[in-house]
């Protein structure tokens, strides 16, 4: 049995998206809300089963990663978050790639040598890559307005991963990934899929006009903390709020907070654009807390600890 393990954003979806395309297979998709990241708990092998992961961080997954090869199954692990000590195991292939200005469709592109590089490209954007997203589509030909595409599908993917639960979600990752995977080009799901696609631009644009109104909880010069309301459109936005917060204000550092379903906060992290440094630093404080350099987040901060996340952030960007 095949078993594909993946991230439920844009660069884990647009990541498998380019894998079967290369390698079709009826496999088992275990996938969830962008935050579901101890994905490979759910995962359950037999000897000589392939399981494929993308993009949730090794560091969360090891004990779970060490029972899976421990069972006689091969793992390939394409993913640029925390990892830790990666484990030596001859079932176990990794590409592993922790650089600020990468994510895992990159490297996954780089695997296959651009054979599907637009996806890369659109699932870059989505991780808020954009210079490395424009990079990558140099080589493409592409005129300003299928840049402008890419960049809002890559983004709108993104935009619909965040959530409490799959209720938030326009779309269940899972099924969104079955709508996009038949296209060999974005190009083509755009053309052919229209519907699914406009209910994707429509929903985010209508979300951040909500988050537009918000003012910061906490600013100075170098960072800024917005609390969103207890609502779905803002779970939804969480995410891709930070990186328009980030985008506007690239020197600095952005906490965008929303409500989860635990009485607490879920919390997106966004490093200066200028410094993409220390985000995954400052969300591992906090003990559900992860990520990437530039980009991270903590799962649940008890509401009694959200004063001690502003000043840590204040002075972590300080």
């Amino acid at each position: 049995m095949e078993i594909d393990v993946f991230n439920g954003d844009a660069d884990g979806i647009c990541a498998l998206v380019q894998l079967r395309l290369d390698r079709p297979a009826q496999t088992q998709l275990v996938t969830g809300v962008k935050r579901d990241i101890e994905l490979l708990k759910r995962v359950e092998v037999n000897d000589g089963d392939r399981v494929t992961v993308l993009d949730i961080s090794l560091a969360k997954n090891r004990p779970y990663l060490e029972q899976i090869l421990a069972r006689g199954a091969g793992v390939f692990y394409v993913d640029h978050h925390q990892s830790g000590e990666i484990p030596h195991h001859p079932g176990l292939q990794t590409i592993i790639d922790t650089d600020a200005a990468t994510c895992t469709s990159l490297l996954v592109n780089r695997y296959l040598k651009g054979k599907y590089q637009a996806w890369a490209v659109a699932a870059a954007f989505g991780d808020n890559l954009h210079d490395s997203a424009l990079k990558a589509a140099s080589a493409l030909d592409l005129s300003s307005d299928e840049i402008e595409q890419l960049k809002d599908l890559g983004i709108c993917i993104n935009y619909n991963s965040y959530g409490s639960s799959l209720d938030d979600l326009h779309f269940a990752p899972d099924r969104l990934y079955n709508e996009l995977c038949p296209f060999a080009s974005p190009f083509d799901f755009i053309r052919e899929n229209a519907g699914i696609h406009q209910q994707l631009l429509d929903g985010y644009a209508a979300d951040m006009a909500e988050a537009a109104k918000i003012s910061p909880e906490f600013h100075n010069e170098q960072v800024a903390v917005y609390i969103l309301p207890d609502a779905s459109w803002a779970r939804r936005v969480s995410g891709v709020f930070g990186n328009h917060l980030a985008n506007q204000k690239p020197e600095r550092a952005h906490a965008v907070i929303s409500h989860n379903d635990k009485g607490g906060f879920l919390v997106s992290v966004r490093a200066p654009l200028t410094n993409k440094t220390g985000a995954d630093e400052l969300c591992s404080l906090f003990a559900t807390g992860g990520g990437r350099k530039a980009a991270a987040g903590i799962n649940h901060l008890p509401q009694a600890e959200l004063g001690r996340f502003i000043q840590a952030l204040a002075e972590k960007y300080a």
